[in-house]
């Protein structure tokens, strides 16, 4: 089995072996953690995958290279999402290898990270998003699918609070999912698949990490009312799953218990 994340991933792919044969799928922020444990199990199941990254390009690189002696086929192709000139040159790299695209995870999101403007959480999670689906629709073809990952933190923000240090990030990625349900009506019409692929905090994850250390004990406290949390590798293979699944009849796919949000 691949082990792609930094800490060791003990779950299977969920995916058969060959049932992506032919496909070519694009992982945004997948050079680590839950990208690349995503990134890994569609290249497991015979996708040649794109692992996008902005500045690990090292990363990127060993992730190619265990993909590729595991038998697989990937590309590492850095761009830094808030940049359009970056998004277009990374498509026209994909265009260039592979001719398009069957399958986006919209997994890259942000806006705890020291340093950056006020606004970053919201030209990454929203604006940043919905430029990235227009400028690979050129790419997408009938049957393709398209699938934005997201919290229940942010998913459900605008009905339950959330920890005070995740609330631009939670604000921020509701109203990139916004966004991009509003273009589901041209998505379908193009006959390309949409799914939100929602879940509670990841343990393991850049997120939790820096929750935990602006809010110690926030991760327990969190995990101790879901009674339990995924780790990157079990959150990844839903995510997998979402990307050849039926779409749900509200394009979200729930990942562990949701009771505790208002409006599940």
């Amino acid at each position: 089995m691949l082990v792609v994340s930094d800490a060791v991933n003990t779950q299977q792919n969920p995916l058969m072996p060959d049932s992506l044969a032919g496909k070519r799928a694009l992982v945004t922020g997948s050079s680590r953690g839950i990208g690349a444990d995503t990134a890994g199990y569609l290249a497991g199941a015979g996708a040649g995958v794109v692992i996008n990254f902005r500045n690990k390009e090292a990363r990127a690189q060993k992730l190619v290279a265990a993909i590729e002696a595991d038998g697989g086929t990937a590309i590492a192709v850095g761009a830094d999402l808030t940049d359009a000139s970056s998004v277009s040159a990374m498509f026209d790299r994909v265009r260039e290898e592979w001719g398009g695209l069957d399958i986006l995870v919209m997994n890259a999101s942000g806006g705890m990270e020291s340093g950056m403007a006020e606004d970053y959480a919201m030209k990454l999670n929203r604006d940043a998003q919905v430029a990235l689906l227009d400028a690979a629709l050129p790419l997408l073809g009938e049957g393709a699918r398209v699938v934005f990952v997201t919290s229940h933190q942010a998913h459900f923000i605008h009905s339950v609070e959330t920890m005070s240090e995740y609330v631009p990030v939670a604000v921020s990625k509701r109203a990139g999912e916004d966004a991009l349900r509003a273009m589901i009506p041209e998505l379908e019409a193009a006959g390309i698949g949409f799914v939100v692929v929602s879940g509670d905090m990841i343990e393991g994850t850049i997120t939790a990490t820096l929750l935990e250390r602006a809010n110690p004990g926030a991760i327990s406290a969190r995990k101790d009312a879901a009674g339990r949390l995924y780790n990157v590798g079990e959150f990844a293979a839903e995510i997998a799953l979402a990307c050849v699944e039926p779409v749900p009849a509200d394009n979200t796919r729930y990942v562990g218990d949701v009771s505790g949000f208002a409006g599940a």
